[in-house]
Order: structure tokens, then C-alpha cells, then sequence
């Protein structure tokens, strides 16, 4: 069985990646907010916690894109007699550039809300002996230079509980 760290990752990313959830969420709020937004595809949707200067430089990130990695994880044995009963600190964090302000920080938070409702939509088990509560929060970064010229990041942090 995999680690906590690994498991939740991996849950995640296949959540994720999952084509009733993201693209049908982006699809809604663009729909409801009367914007047009990208898609985020497969190839855009990463499990790596890296700093944007570094992807920027290395691999020439697309963007908007999402980066998944976890950021903690604890083994409380909550559950006696098991390998591992605790919980996984979980981020998804959405980067966002284009070469003028204008409209930036608005199609972030647009992104953002949709990762929140796929996350809405997806509470409960996803298997492996991991459940997910619903809970969430979304931090909102500063803009500044970088990717296309201006780059802003929104990170969505959540816990999921993890059994095995």
C-alpha cells in the first residue's frame, strides 16, 4: 500500500484529471460569470510542489495550470491496530498569467471557484481509504512579474482523512 503523502496525491490527481469534474466546472462558472476561459488540460494539471521561476525557466509552463502536492502529513493513528489513520494537507495551486493586468486577478478567481466546486462535487470516499469532509480554503497571491510577463497564483488547501 502506498504511503499517506502518495495515496492522497494520487486521489487527487485522478479527481482531477477526471473529465466530469474540472473541465465541466470551468465550462460552468466561464458560462455563469459570462467570460470565456481556457481549459486546463492533462498536460497543464502537475504533481509538483515548484516554485514558477523554475518552470518557467526550465520547462516554458503553459498557462493557467494547476501544480498538486502535498504539503503534510499525520499519522495520528486516530484508529487503533492500523498502519496509518490520520490525515493528508493537500494543495492545489492554480497559476495564472498573461501579458496585461487587465482581467488577471478576475480569471484567477474564476479558476479558483472552479477548483472549489470540483472539490464540492467530489466530497465524500474516493477509495483506497481515503475520504474527503468538504472543507476547504483558497489564499490568493500577490501579482507579479513572470510567465507571460504578469503571473498571480491562488492556492486551495484541504485535508483529506486517510485509513489503511
Amino acid at each position: 500500500m502506498a504511503q499517506g503523502g502518495s495515496l492522497a496525491l494520487r486521489k487527487v490527481m485522478d479527481m482531477l484529471l477526471s473529465a466530469e469534474s474540472l473541465p465541466i466546472a470551468i465550462g460552468a462558472i466561464a458560462a455563469e460569470a459570462g467570460v470565456e476561459l481556457l481549459p486546463i488540460n492533462a498536460s497543464e494539471i502537475r504533481a509538483q510542489n515548484i516554485a514558477s521561476e523554475l518552470c518557467d525557466r526550465n520547462s516554458g509552463a503553459r498557462y493557467p495550470c494547476l501544480y498538486v502536492y502535498c504539503e503534510r502529513v499525520s499519522n495520528t493513528l486516530r484508529e487503533k491496530f492500523r498502519k496509518f489513520s490520520g490525515a493528508a494537507r493537500m494543495v492545489i495551486e492554480i497559476r495564472g498569467s498573461q501579458e496585461r493586468l487587465d482581467g488577471l486577478e478576475e480569471r484567477l478567481r474564476l479558476y479558483a471557484d472552479a477548483v472549489a466546486k470540483t472539490l464540492e462535487n467530489n466530497r465524500g470516499d474516493w477509495g483506497d481509504g481515503v475520504y474527503y469532509a468538504g472543507g476547504y480554503e483558497v489564499a490568493f497571491g500577490a501579482v507579479r512579474q513572470g510567465g507571460k510577463n504578469y503571473l498571480q497564483t491562488a492556492k486551495a488547501a484541504f485535508e483529506v482523512e486517510i485509513s489503511y
